[in-house]
């Protein structure tokens, strides 16, 4: 049992038919989101505080089993320019580390501006600070996996 990480032609594949789980991976959190099986629409799930690595995976794990996902994807937090920081290589990092403990695809998603766009679009609905720390981190899973979603309608 090991995930491979994919593109996305093989992610259309490899996970048809299942639903797909969103991540995004903070320093203190991980965001989580999960859409349907026919890919329509992304929700979010919830938010864990990161610990140890191990509680986090087995966090993760139990939610790819309970909802039998065919693949997560992980969004990759490249700079304005495209090139990759240290918070690249600690994503990449956890992608590997997580990889012998499913046997699901894990593909990445730039997921530049994501935590902005939400952000603002909590702003704009008059949502207050504390509630708006509670839920960003899964409303920017959400957005990422959002994103892969119509990637993936728009190559039918």
């Amino acid at each position: 049992m090991a995930a491979d990480i994919v593109e996305i032609d093989a992610l259309k594949e490899r996970a048809a038919g299942k639903p797909l789980v969103g991540l995004d991976l903070g320093s203190k959190t991980i965001g989580i989101a999960t859409s349907d099986p026919l890919w329509t629409v992304a929700a979010p799930r919830e938010t864990i505080k990161r610990t140890k690595f191990n509680q986090d995976a087995e966090r993760l794990v139990e939610i790819i089993t309970e909802i039998d996902a065919g693949a997560i994807i992980l969004g990759l937090p490249l700079n304005m320019d495209g090139s990759e920081g240290p918070r690249v290589q600690s994503t990449r990092t956890f992608a590997r580390n997580l990889s012998p403990k499913i046997d699901i695809p894990i593909f990445f998603w730039d997921e530049r501006l994501s935590t902005v766009a939400v952000t603002r679009t909590l702003l704009e609905a008059d949502t207050s600070r504390k509630k708006r720390a509670e839920v960003v981190d899964k409303m920017a899973a959400s957005f990422i996996l959002q994103g892969v979603l119509e990637r993936l309608r728009s190559m039918s």
